[in-house]
């Protein structure tokens, strides 16, 4: 709960009010793969060197230590780092969150992209992430690329649907109105909505609120075909004719 209170807090910084949340996603781990791998390889290198190297060396294990140390504080940074990095798409714009010392926000309004496609290399088809490119009418926009997108092709959809205002069967909007970080909860149905209905009473299920003597005198009831009679002569006042 205290990580969903986070993100709604950090989307809620930079969305205006009004604004319908299509899609928000970190950027995928892949981003920060390398460092951390680089971090692991540090470590062993390291550990290697201070089992093998002779004492009377002993400062190049010293100075392999002390760049293991620099590869945990980059790999600590970058992951921080990509931890607050947001890629958001309303109904109005599509942003990029981006920084953690110097914070910073990419925009494009979405009535201004006029293209947008993404791009899978091998690596991405395996690990699920992608790139997307947005053009807009031979303008340059603050936002243009986004790298690592994970799940390209839902969201890809999404934001489609969202361009050309169409419903996509695989995509969810995200309610925005939510308190504290809290999502609403799903309205509670009235169970006594309708119970006075006359419609209630005909080709349907017998109704707790409804007893047999009332479905017996509901107007709703089948009463049969309507008889037709053959019409009437009218009638002729005498007092009218005429002598």
């Amino acid at each position: 709960m205290a990580a969903r209170e986070r993100r709604h807090a950090e989307l809620d910084r930079y969305l205006l009010d009004g604004e319908r949340l299509v899609t928000a996603v970190h950027q995928h781990w892949g981003k920060v793969a390398e460092p951390v791998g680089s971090a692991a390889a540090g470590l062993v290198v390291a550990l290697w060197a201070d089992i093998k190297i002779d004492p009377s060396i002993a400062v190049i294990s010293t100075i392999l230590w002390w760049g293991w140390f620099a590869l945990v504080l980059r790999m600590a940074y970058l992951v921080a780092e990509w931890r607050h990095d947001w890629f958001v798409a309303t109904d109005k714009r599509l942003l990029l969150f981006y920084g953690f010392i110097t914070r910073k926000v990419s925009m494009m309004p979405l009535a201004k992209v006029t293209d947008m496609s993404y791009e899978r290399s091998i690596p991405g088809r395996i690990l699920g992430y992608g790139r997307f490119v947005m053009e807009s009418a031979g303008q340059d926009q603050a936002l243009r690329e986004v790298n690592w997108v994970p799940q390209p092709d839902h969201h890809y959809r999404a934001i489609c649907a969202e361009i050309f205002g169409v419903t996509d069967h695989d995509s969810q909007v995200i309610d925005m109105r939510w308190e504290n970080g809290v999502a609403p909860a799903a309205p509670v149905p009235d169970p006594y909505a309708g119970w006075d209905d006359p419609s209630r009473g005909t080709g349907r299920p017998d109704s707790l609120y409804r007893s047999p003597d009332l479905r017996e005198r509901d107007r709703s009831a089948d009463t049969g075909p309507i008889p037709i009679y053959p019409p009437k002569a009218p009638r002729r006042d005498p007092w009218l004719d005429d002598d």
